[in-house]
């Protein structure tokens, strides 16, 4: 818990830097309750600042009695920063603050509502208000505890005010106040943002000597913050830190550790950094399978993503199907289409069940090769295995049909699927990297995206889809 040796002194001045220009400095400052009698009840008492400055108005903005008893309800920082915020023009301020407090839950403690008060107005993009409402709860004779300073600190940092929310960060440095790993990820993150990676070193050595039980919570945030950010070097340099004072690299350290190389990285950093995690003894994710395999997609090195594949176990369970699709990805971007259909087939011995992306893959080689018996041998397997076509499928079938000009013999591969569902689109997105996206797709996202979805079937789809490439191929000649 907070002690009382924080000041609001310090406040002062990050007030004048951030609601300067949307709140009386004045009026800010002076006190609209009298502490010594108020309490949770009692009425709005306007001290004579005040008075002056509401009765210096014209008459149709002068607050009412009826006006201020409709603040009653809330407790008196909520009341106050709302009568604040009315005399002060904010009513839209006011109102997200009215709907930010009456959408708690009833069962909630009065501290407690105020820090999510305090969070909902940060995230909505005030932190002024925020601030206003930690005043009023001083002045009111609620002692903000850690809880309510972290929510305050997080939403100064969280908008980009990093100066303010330093100078909260160094009042709790100096207090008793024991920071918690959200408010270290949160100024991280922020800090991260701006490009001031030094100050997240520096975040980083205070939270340590701050509270070294949690230093390799810590030190798990800032490798996240660098490696998020494409600072590789600085998220080695923390790891081997994190090394020498004796914690361990754990499996979500490791495997992040291997996700950005594969994003920021080269081809051969990518692969030392999974060298590393191998030497480990430590298991490659399914989130580090995929960004390795994306890296070399995009580096058309699909020989090596076999190897890769193979390296890290086609028989692993854990990952289900994504090391035999990305394997047929592999073949298939190539054309090799007899090794694709030999690892199909090794698929299925192994005991894995094609699934979705698996025949699409397959359709969408047989689709650009126009090898029109194989595709159709494909959709009765899909239909053989209960595996239900999605848009890629379709898709397959029209580009190979249209492009060789055979659209009116669209009935015939149609009449055995579903054309009156809705679609769906359930293949893994990284097939787009290898084929991209065909032109039904892409026609099809553009049309879905005017309507509601469920407005739409795969036959509405098909038919509006032949009446353009009708109307595409006419030839208008204007004299």
């Amino acid at each position: 818990m907070a002690s009382s040796s924080f000041s609001p002194c310090w406040l002062h001045g990050i007030s004048s830097k951030v609601t300067a220009h949307r709140f009386n400095r004045k009026l800010f400052h002076q006190p609209l309750v009298d502490t010594s009698t108020s309490s949770l009840t009692s009425p709005i008492l306007l001290t004579t600042t005040d008075r002056r400055w509401a009765s210096s108005r014209p008459p149709d903005a002068q607050l009412s009695r009826s006006y201020r008893l409709s603040e009653f309800g809330y407790p008196a920082p909520v009341r106050n920063l709302l009568l604040r915020l009315k005399l002060n023009r904010s009513f839209v301020d006011a109102s997200v603050v009215r709907e930010c407090w009456d959408g708690q839950a009833k069962d909630i403690c009065l501290g407690d509502k105020f820090v999510l008060l305090i969070r909902a107005l940060g995230k909505k993009g005030m932190p002024d208000v925020a601030e206003m409402l930690f005043m009023e709860m001083k002045v009111s004779g609620f002692e903000p505890n850690c809880a309510t300073w972290s929510a305050l600190i997080l939403s100064f940092a969280n908008n980009g005010f990093l100066s303010q929310a330093q100078a909260i960060w160094d009042e709790i440095i100096n207090s008793s106040c024991r920071p918690n790993l959200d408010v270290i990820s949160g100024l991280m993150d922020a800090y991260g943002k701006m490009g001031q990676f030094k100050d997240i070193e520096r975040l980083l050595h205070e939270a340590n000597s701050r509270d070294p039980d949690l230093s390799s919570e810590f030190y798990t945030s800032a490798i996240h913050c660098f490696g998020r950010e494409g600072q590789l070097q600085m998220m080695e340099k923390t790891i081997k830190e994190m090394v020498s004072r004796g914690f361990k690299v754990t499996s979500q350290i490791g495997n992040v550790y291997v996700i950005y190389y594969s994003r920021f990285g080269s081809l051969l950093e990518m692969e030392t950094a999974y060298g590393r995690l191998k030497q480990s003894r430590l298991l490659i994710e399914k989130e580090a399978i995929r960004a390795i395999s994306l890296a070399y997609i995009r580096e058309r090195q699909f020989y090596k993503l076999g190897e890769f594949l193979r390296d890290v176990g086609l028989k692993r369970r854990n990952s289900q199907n994504l090391l035999w699709n990305l394997l047929l990805l592999s073949y298939a971007a190539n054309f090799k289409m007899k090794s694709l259909q030999r690892e199909f087939l090794h698929m299925s011995e192994a005991g894995f069940s094609p699934d979705v992306t698996t025949f699409n893959i397959r359709a969408l080689a047989f689709s650009r090769m126009s090898m029109f018996w194989d595709l159709h041998l494909t959709l009765e397997h899909m239909k053989h295995r209960n595996v239900a076509p999605d848009l890629i499928t379709y898709g397959c079938i029209i580009d190979m049909y249209m492009n060789k000009g055979l659209g009116r013999n669209l009935s015939f591969p149609l009449r055995s699927m579903n054309i009156d569902a809705s679609p769906q689109l359930v293949t893994d997105p990284i097939v787009y990297e290898v084929f991209g996206k065909g032109d039904f797709h892409s026609f099809c996202e553009i049309l879905m995206e005017s309507r509601q979805k469920n407005e739409w079937t795969y036959s509405k789809l098909v038919g509006v889809y032949q009446r353009k490439m009708y109307r595409s191929n006419q030839i208008f000649w204007n004299y």
